[in-house]
């Protein structure tokens, strides 16, 4: 049976899916921390998108946001430290039909990572992507992170970090080809939705920070923050997002901002107080690579089979009476 014949056999009848649907295993994340939020608005969007569950797939790195794929009813791939976007653009390359989904922490993405995500960026590829951002190793208890703030106390800086912390917004909106950028916090949860929902419905490679808790390790950072609505400035406007009549009175530092500007999506990216909120940047113009390389395209049962024992052969082990030596890649 062809995939074309699969595919018009399931949609042979409407499919309504529920939460319950896309939940995986049991979190273990800590209560409080802002993975758990992260969860909620991603399986609502999946729930609210009507997304098949075999028709995604789930990637993450090494950290306590990479445990990601296991608590997602799909297909996932929790894959080593740093590597989560190549292994996603592979994905994407051969099976361009598949939604993809990235989850990576500041360590995962702006450390080991960080080359992979440059060019990640570069490459456009029409991928969501969840910077997990709560600016200090937790699964490996408390070291500074690339985004720790300066002064940070952490097992690796007992008298402090010396440097300040890198921006992921900046660095993303200096590389040619981004297409789009945002940021969100998880403690206003109406908000983290509407922006993974404009990630999810670009064409492209959507980058969004979020700003995480880390009740653990540090419990107080977001505090000035969280306590101040004040110090929270939300970006709305044509092509942004639309802020609800009883977000807006919570929070009445309100900006209204083109996402098409460039230079002022760079000035916003590099404001630490107030946390700009919302979409900063998004260019609908920009090609994806797998257009470009017309990936995706069918193959047959022989096709893989033959590229998979033509793999396995550089590993055989031939008998001895054929003549053949042991080859090795």
């Amino acid at each position: 049976m062809t995939i074309a014949a699969t595919e018009c056999l399931l949609r042979m009848y409407d499919e309504r899916y529920g939460l319950e649907d896309y939940q995986g295993g049991v979190p273990r994340w800590c209560t409080g921390c802002g993975d758990n939020a992260i969860l909620a608005a991603v399986q609502r969007l999946c729930r609210d998108e009507n997304l098949r569950p075999e028709k995604m797939v789930f990637v993450s790195g090494i950290g306590c946001s990479s445990r990601f794929p296991h608590y997602m009813k799909s297909y996932g791939f929790h894959g080593i430290h740093g590597r989560a976007l190549p292994i996603a653009e592979g994905i994407k390359m051969v099976r361009p039909d598949l939604h993809v989904f990235v989850n990576t922490g500041d360590g995962d993405c702006c450390s080991i990572g960080a080359a992979h995500w440059i060019h990640a960026i570069r490459y456009n590829m029409n991928m969501t992507v969840m910077l997990h951002d709560n600016q200090i190793y937790g699964l490996t208890k408390m070291q500074a992170s690339p985004t720790s703030p300066k002064g940070l106390k952490s097992n690796t800086t007992p008298r402090g970090a010396y440097l300040d912390g890198l921006q992921p917004l900046t660095v993303t909106l200096g590389v040619q080809n981004v297409s789009f950028v945002a940021q969100a916090v998880d403690w206003i949860p109406e908000l983290l939705y509407d922006i993974l929902s404009a990630a999810f419905h670009h064409k492209g490679f959507s980058f969004v920070r979020i700003l995480q808790r880390c009740p653990e390790w540090l419990p107080n950072l977001f505090d000035p923050w969280m306590k101040d609505p004040q110090r929270l400035l939300l970006l709305h406007g044509e092509g942004g997002l639309r802020i609800s009549p009883a977000l807006s009175k919570a929070y009445q530092n309100q900006q209204q901002h083109d996402p098409s500007d460039l230079n002022r999506a760079r000035e916003l990216a590099s404001v630490i107080d107030p946390i700009p909120v919302g979409i900063l940047y998004r260019n609908t113009d920009v090609p994806c690579y797998e257009d470009l390389r017309r990936t995706g395209q069918p193959r047959s049962h022989d096709f893989i089979k033959a590229g998979l024992e033509a793999e396995f052969d550089k590993f055989t082990v031939w008998p001895q009476e054929s003549g053949s030596r042991t080859t090795a890649a």
